[in-house]
Order: C-alpha cells, then structure tokens, then sequence
C-alpha cells in the first residue's frame, strides 16, 4: 500500500485514484501521519468466459427438434 502526503496527492491526484481504482488502496498522510485512505468502491470484477463448461455439459444432436410433436399440437402447427 502507497502513502504519500498531501501535497504530494494533490499533485499526482489522477494517478493515485487511477491506481486505487486498479485495485492498490492508497494513504494520504500529513506530516507522516495516516489521515485517510483511497481505495476502490467495488474491486473489478472476472469477466465471463464463454465455453467454461466445455466438456461438463452434451448438447443432444437433435436439440432443435426435441419436443416438436407437443410444440405443434400446442400452437396448431401443421400446414
């Protein structure tokens, strides 16, 4: 964890937030002593990766076609 005095943080304010927006919480002191610290609201958060159940779960080759009897006798389908 950074500290860094006011002035200092007054200064370099937009990297300091840039940096606990990252994840680094950052202490800002006066005269060597911790006042307060700046850190993130929310840490980021994982994005989704797609196929994270590959090999876990089959998909039926006739998948699109299951249930197509009841389907059509529910909706009227049929020419």
């Amino acid at each position: 964890m950074v500290t860094v005095n006011i002035h200092e943080a007054k200064t370099q304010f937009s990297k300091l937030v840039d940096r606990a927006a990252k994840g680094e919480p950052v202490v800002i002191a006066r005269a060597g002593k911790p006042l307060v610290k700046v850190a993130a609201l929310d840490a980021p958060r994982a994005r989704k990766r797609l196929g994270f159940l590959k090999g876990e779960i089959s998909v039926p080759r006739d998948f699109d076609r299951m249930g197509e009897e009841e389907i059509e006798a529910l909706f009227g389908g049929g020419a």
